[in-house]
């Protein structure tokens, strides 16, 4: 069997192919500097509401990377309440949501400050509150002290794609990687942001949360790159996108000789898709900001108003009465009455499709998809 990166003599001395990366790594910086100075020209508020939806688009897709699905709105709420936003809302926030934000929002707003093992602890803590993982009992804010096995398959019948270095060498590791990480400065930001998170998913230090942190520290890295704690656009959510590629060329990868080209230039292209995506964030924020001065005059209740908002932030599936019943605690009758309100003002309309249930949605005017 082929032997993994890290158990080759000039482990950790990465290469890779100026002449292969320079291209596409000029792409990404002149996008990024385009998408600043678009973001720099918004209002106060628009580039709140922005960020406020950057980081919690990044901090539930790096979740669901790894299977988890967490609740949008405790996400969004909690996240705005830790920044000081007016619109953090009085949602119940759980105990689990709140660590991983805290660790997300650690890594961007306080980009400039060093990584030592006692933060990287920390944020390991804060992704399990409860030293569980799903069923199983882990150690918090420390290394794992046994081996490290990523595979799939049924039980018994596991095929192993990765095995990390052994548990004995794994603080030896995390000395050399934090070493670098704070010291190293004649790299581009940006490539650095490629070889740590390849890097540090290599040296796998943790019993659960590798890949959270791994994308942590990237972005870490690329608020550094930029040299400010405002988020635009979300590599976590472009990664989910791509994940079959993802682990396909980690797994590739993982067995070099030391050279990373591929990797670093998978990373580049995959940075670069997220910067193009912004501009659908961008769109969202400023339709949603033009629906609200159009209609400051409009005579509208307190749920439409939820609901409306919850409309422009991205609604999951398909708006029903039933569910407008629930979320703004009201009466179907009243839901319905809302409802119908808001066509007869043109903000809303019926949904095409037909069916069972009546769907119901933004016009065209208002709806971003459109």
């Amino acid at each position: 069997m082929a032997k993994y990166i890290y158990e080759y003599d000039n482990w950790p001395a990465f290469t890779w192919n100026d002449k292969k990366i320079v291209g596409t790594l000029g792409k990404v910086r002149h996008l990024q500097g385009k998408i600043f100075g678009q973001m720099s020209a918004l209002g106060f508020s628009l580039k709140e509401e922005t960020i406020l939806s950057t980081l919690t688009l990044d901090v539930l897709k790096s979740s669901e990377i790894e299977g988890e699905f967490l609740n949008k709105e405790q996400v969004r709420s909690s996240i705005a309440k830790k920044l000081g936003f007016d619109n953090a809302g009085i949602v119940h926030v759980d105990k689990h949501v709140e660590g991983v934000v805290e660790m997300m929002l650690d890594a961007t707003q306080r980009y400039d400050k060093t990584l030592d093992h006692k933060r990287v602890f920390g944020w390991h803590a804060s992704l399990f509150p409860t030293g569980w993982s799903g069923i199983h009992r882990i150690d918090t804010g420390s290394y794992r002290d046994g081996e490290m096995q990523v595979g799939s398959g049924p039980m018994g019948k596991e095929k192993i794609h990765f095995q990390a270095p052994p548990a004995n060498v794994v603080e030896k590791e995390m000395n050399a990687f934090l070493n670098w990480f704070n010291t190293e400065s004649d790299i581009d930001g940006v490539l650095k942001a490629a070889i740590a998170h390849f890097w540090f998913i290599i040296i796998h230090p943790f019993d659960d949360g590798n890949g959270r942190i791994a994308r942590a520290i990237s972005d870490m890295l690329l608020a550094r790159s930029e040299e400010s704690s405002q988020r635009f656009y979300s590599l976590s959510n472009q990664i989910l996108t791509e994940k079959n590629n993802y682990y396909e060329i980690l797994q590739k990868v993982q067995h070099s000789t030391g050279d990373i080209t591929d990797w670093i230039e998978w990373f580049l292209n995959c940075l670069y898709r997220a910067l193009e995506n912004t501009e659908g964030t961008l769109k969202r924020v400023l339709k949603k900001s033009d629906f609200w001065d159009r209609h400051k005059a409009t005579n509208l209740n307190s749920r439409q108003r939820l609901m409306l908002n919850k409309l422009f932030d991205g609604f999951d599936g398909k708006l029903k009465s039933s569910k407008w019943a629930k979320i703004a605690k009201c009466s179907a009758d009243t839901a319905l009455r809302d409802i119908k309100d808001l066509i007869e003002k043109g903000i809303l309309k019926q949904e095409k499709s037909g069916g069972r249930s009546t769907n119901y949605e933004l016009t065209e005017e208002w709806n971003i998809y459109s």
